[in-house]
């Protein structure tokens, strides 16, 4: 039976939303919705913040794979 892991590709669509953020973040200055500038970048925020869920994720599901195919070849 086949095996597909949702972390794996739920992980690289938010690192790489979490990169475009990031660079959204630094490319376009922060402006709030009346108009009037801003001190926080709110997209480098939570660019960083879908980057290391992003990450977790990818971790999580090497993990898994690893552990499955050590789990095989011991006979488990």
């Amino acid at each position: 039976m086949a095996y597909f892991d949702l972390r794996l590709p739920l992980g690289w669509l938010f690192l790489i939303v979490g990169c475009l953020l990031i660079i959204a973040g630094f490319v376009v200055p922060p402006v709030a919705s009346d108009g009037h500038p801003i001190n926080m970048n709110i997209n480098i925020g939570w660019g960083v913040v879908l980057l290391f869920f992003g990450a977790i994720c990818l971790m999580a599901a090497w993990n898994h794979a690893r552990q499955r195919a050590l789990g095989r070849r011991s006979g488990d």
